[in-house]
């Protein structure tokens, strides 16, 4: 599992910029230990997203538990691949369930 889970939302305002909001609750540990998650996540940012980060998108780090002690080197690879995968063309497959959470229901009854 990784480290962080990774939010991006393009924003349509016509601003290039890069925003980023880092969010870890008091599930993952103390202040000290969010605290320090926090700090390597900004580290990890400021590596990462100038390169491979989506113009004019909002970009959210949620922490996750698994996120602590990890290897920085392993969140640099997990968050190249998030950004590919945010980046890349979306499946048949993803097509299909989007264009089938966006039907209207159907009225029927109720149970």
């Amino acid at each position: 599992m990784p480290g962080f889970v990774l939010l991006v939302r393009d924003r349509k305002d016509g601003d290039p910029a890069m925003r980023l909001g880092i969010t870890v609750t008091k599930k993952i540990g103390g202040a000290v230990v969010r605290n320090r998650m926090k700090r390597r996540f900004r580290a990890l940012a400021r590596t990462i997203l100038p390169q491979s980060g989506v113009t004019g998108a909002d970009h959210v780090l949620i922490g996750r538990s698994d996120g602590i002690e990890r290897d920085f080197s392993a969140l640099t690879r997990e968050l190249e691949k998030a950004l590919v995968r945010v980046k890349a063309p979306p499946s048949e497959q993803e097509l299909r369930q989007n264009q089938r959470r966006d039907q209207p229901k159907r009225p029927g009854k109720r149970r």
